[in-house]
């Protein structure tokens, strides 16, 4: 991706995640307020690997226990999600506190799934192909074909498709799939 097009999508990346958050600010808080009775703790924080492997914390909606162990999605039990957890992941109201990321200038709207520091065989993959030079995003060409993090190198290698191929365009036909429902997300085995 050119420095010229980075820039031109990270203002698309400021504009929507401040509208965004604006917009959504009363849904937050009625899922902030749900949370608290459903786990004491409606908010879920992790570090991640950011651009260029650096770290920052990840804000989603917690809808897993709060004990549960920090693991890849794909790994964790599905045992672990709650009832307000399995609603706000079909709707991928979770991500919503995400747009703060986005904000901050740590994710994009669109990028690869951040991944967490322990996945060293997908990290590998990521830094040979230098899927780590872009934001890590919400969403992106893999999410939308149902590519997870269960599988390394494909994953890493529709990444790398999707940083190549990225345009302003794609931005928005990414943005606009997943705002309809396509992909499954991370998925959580039973």
């Amino acid at each position: 991706m050119t420095p010229a097009k980075f820039k031109i999508i990270r203002v698309f990346d400021f504009l929507i995640a401040t509208l965004g958050l604006l917009i959504t600010f009363p849904v937050l808080l009625i899922i902030a307020l749900i949370g608290y009775f459903d786990t004491g703790s409606p908010l879920y924080r992790q570090q991640r690997v950011g651009r260029h492997k650096q770290p920052f914390v990840l804000i989603k909606f917690r809808t897993m226990k709060p004990d549960t162990t920090s693991v890849a999605t794909h790994l964790a039990d599905a045992s672990s999600i709650t009832p307000m957890g399995r609603f706000l992941r079909s709707r991928k109201l979770d991500e919503l506190p995400q747009l703060w990321n986005v904000l901050k200038g740590e994710m994009s709207l669109v990028g690869p799934r951040p991944c967490l520091f322990n996945q060293d065989e997908l990290i590998d993959e990521r830094d040979s192909r230098h899927v780590f030079e872009v934001r890590p995003g919400i969403t992106g060409l893999a999410q939308i074909q149902g590519i997870d993090m269960s599988t390394p190198r494909l994953l890493a290698e529709t990444d790398q498709r999707m940083v190549k191929e990225l345009t302003v365009r794609n931005y928005f036909h990414y943005i606009t799939l997943t705002l309809l429902g396509k992909g499954a997300g991370d998925r959580v085995r039973r």
